[in-house]
């Protein structure tokens, strides 16, 4: 068995490098990656998605667990580092290094307290696999995907270097137990060759 994690779809937001509100949908091509996703998933052995309730995250998992007919659970503790006040603004306008270590955006998480909340969520991940027949597929948001490749997964051959930008949709298979061994990292070989594929690595 394992756990796949996976990146949302694409929104607006990603492709003008906007920090993203809570409730941003998936753009017209980050449906088409779910749908491809979804396609790629179907029949390989998912039978549970647990998923971050926010809109992009949760539209990727809808579309995953329509085509492989298994149950999809929420949890709050998958959502993205709240950036605070600096949602809605672009990058450009906010003219700061606001990923820097230390750097705590107004009324939003330090990396301490998104550490501590992903710390967490890993736990709900750990025991919704445990009490999955099957594969799990884990729907959730580009730190969050950093946050637990860097201090909880092994990556095994695939270097030391833990990648801070993750692609919409890609998918990230790790074994279900520990060392948590990562067997793929960051695949997006469902959007090869389709449109869909333009949209690669963007922002939050």
């Amino acid at each position: 068995m394992a756990i796949l994690l996976i990146r949302h779809g694409e929104t607006d937001s990603n492709r003008q490098r906007i920090v993203q509100l809570p409730e941003t949908p998936l753009s017209e091509r980050g449906l088409e990656q779910a749908e491809l996703l979804a396609a790629r998933l179907a029949g390989t052995g998912v039978a549970r998605v647990l998923s971050s309730d926010l809109a992009r995250a949760r539209m990727t998992a809808e579309a995953v667990a329509r085509r492989s007919g298994v149950p999809l659970e929420l949890d709050a503790s998958l959502q993205e580092r709240n950036f605070g006040d600096l949602r809605g603004h672009s990058y450009r306008e906010l003219g700061i290094d606001f990923m820097a270590p230390g750097y705590d955006p107004p009324s939003g998480e330090s990396w301490e307290a998104f550490h501590a909340r992903v710390n967490r969520a890993w736990s709900q991940v750990r025991a919704a696999s445990e009490r999955t027949d099957g594969d799990l597929a884990v729907v959730s948001h580009g730190l969050v995907c950093y946050s637990l490749a860097l201090r909880h997964f092994s990556l095994g051959v695939h270097g030391t270097e833990t990648p801070r930008s993750w692609s919409n949709t890609g998918v990230t298979v790790v074994d279900a137990g520990p060392p948590w061994e990562v067997r793929l990292l960051d695949c997006t070989a469902h959007l090869d060759g389709t449109d869909a594929q333009a949209g690669g690595v963007s922002g939050l």
